[in-house]
């Protein structure tokens, strides 16, 4: 059975940049030693914007202008980075809060065979979730987790509502 880790959107603007918060820096170290300690392939999503990030629809929701591709936001934290060095992983660039390029990605390194997908990352309630339930949807039949410990998101209250209701839709929460 092949073994997949989704690093979520371990950007600096999510860490400690412009949307960073305590709860995300301190899951940072739990974060590298998944990753150090995964055998298995990975794929890494990066949240994505430009310049005309404030004439979005996100941007008119959300007016903190983040993850503009190549500033120093849009890059990984750089824990993360240097744990990723090691390895060989997938970046995914993504332009809202799920991709649903990740699943093609998934199916094509499965290549027929059994699978299982673990998710990590930031936030939670945001982009975790909706990686997650892509994800399950695409793959019912096929063992979906998040560990909690390595994901946090825009409060400890919606982390734990995100936790709640992805253990509501059959996603293990390790």
């Amino acid at each position: 059975m092949k073994k997949f880790l989704v690093v979520v959107d371990m950007q600096k603007d999510f860490v400690d940049g412009a949307l960073g918060t305590k709860e995300a820096c301190g899951i940072v170290p739990a974060a590298v030693k998944k990753i150090s300690d995964f055998e298995g392939e990975i794929f890494v999503t990066f949240d994505t914007h430009f310049e005309n990030y404030m004439e979005t629809a996100e941007g008119s929701k959300l007016p903190v202008p983040h993850c503009i591709k190549d500033t120093e936001g849009w890059q990984l934290d750089n824990d993360i980075a240097q744990a990723l060095s090691s390895k060989n992983f997938t970046a995914v660039e993504k332009y809202t809060f799920g991709s649903v390029k990740l699943p093609e990605l998934i199916k094509k390194a499965a290549d027929g065979e059994d699978f299982t997908v673990e998710l990590i990352g930031l936030c939670t309630d945001i982009c975790v979730i909706s990686n997650a339930l892509i994800i399950k949807a695409s793959f019912p039949e096929m063992p979906i987790a998040v560990d909690e410990k390595c994901c946090a998101g825009v409060t400890p209250e919606k982390h734990n509502a995100a936790i709640e209701t992805m253990k509501s839709c059959q996603i293990d929460i390790l």
